[in-house]
Parts: C-alpha cells; structure tokens; sequence
C-alpha cells in the first residue's frame, strides 16, 4: 500500500512539476489567432512552388528541413494604440526567455526587427522574425523545421527569390502592408 502512495506521489510530481506556466510564442499564437486586431496565418511549404526535379541536394536537404511557417500580425490603428503597446512588450518578453537565442537585431524603438531561433546552431527547430513599424503595426514569424542550420536557411532564401511564390497563401495579409 505504501509502494502505490509513493508512486501516485512520484507521478503527481512528475505530472506538475512537467506543467510550464511561462508564456511561449506557441501560446501567445493560440491565444491571439482570435482577437480582432490579429492576423494569424499558417503557411505551408507548398508556398515555395518551385520544380523539385531540378534542385540539388542541398537545396532538397533545405526544402525537406521547412515544415511550416506561421504568421502573427497585430494591425495598428488609431484605436488600438495602447494595445499594440502592451502586445509588442508580451512578444519582447517572451523572446527574452533563454530558449529563444537572438541571432540578430536591428533598428531600436518604435520601428526595430530580430531574429531568434531555438535549438542549437546545427540543430534549429524553430527560426522567429519580429518585426515592428510604427505605422503598421508587428509581426512575429515562426519558422518551423527539422533539424534547420544556418546552410538551410541561405540555401531556403535562394529558393524563395528563384521561385514562384504563391501569394494566394500570403493575401490575408494584404491589409497590412500599406
């Protein structure tokens, strides 16, 4: 009887001790896909609409690394000011957690960008572009893959210039861009 209260007890901790109560971007997606100042997009690899057949290796390497990406973007209007400052201040903190590791970041302020990722730099999982313009408002990017590296992401870019995107995927975000 005992053995079964100290497993039930092992487990109860296991279990909440698993549970994490710190904001993550993947939350913050969640909870903001369905207020009415976001857009909230999710874009497949079939975006890159490229002949397969005529890649090279590394190319199909970088391609078959891109799972998905998803897009937040919060749309600034004389409104909603006060708002996008509270919404734009969540994202910069949660991109201070330590699983985000800034590569990069431009600009300061009102109109700034930064690139994050999470893994390691030969093991990327995850790639975030947040990107503000005072004029317009954020956007955060997830980039989501297997296993992505720097070379992936080079070798992706080219792929996107040298293809024929499609912007069927892209016009919910029409509005946004002035």
């Amino acid at each position: 009887m005992r053995t079964v209260f100290y497993l039930a007890l092992l487990l109860a901790s296991i279990l909440f001790s698993s549970c994490n109560s710190e904001p993550t971007l993947q939350k913050y997606f969640v909870e903001s896909s369905e207020k009415k100042d976001f857009i909230a997009l999710d874009v497949s690899p079939s975006i890159i609409n490229i002949d397969k057949t005529k890649l090279t290796a590394e190319q199909k390497t970088a391609l078959g690394s891109f799972d998905k990406m998803n897009i937040l973007a919060f749309k600034l209007d004389e409104k909603n000011k006060t708002q996008y400052d509270a919404e734009s201040q969540k994202v910069t903190q949660i991109l201070k957690n330590e699983k985000y590791q800034e590569l990069m970041k431009v600009g300061s302020g009102k109109d700034a960008a930064s690139v994050s990722f999470v893994g390691d730099e030969n093991h990327i999982n995850e790639f975030i572009l947040f990107a503000k313009k005072k004029e317009n408002g954020f956007a955060v990017v997830r980039i989501l893959g297997n296993d992505m590296n720097p070379n992936n992401i080079l070798n992706m870019i080219s792929l996107i210039k040298s293809s024929n995107i499609d912007i069927e995927q892209l016009k919910p975000l029409q509005g946004l861009i002035k």
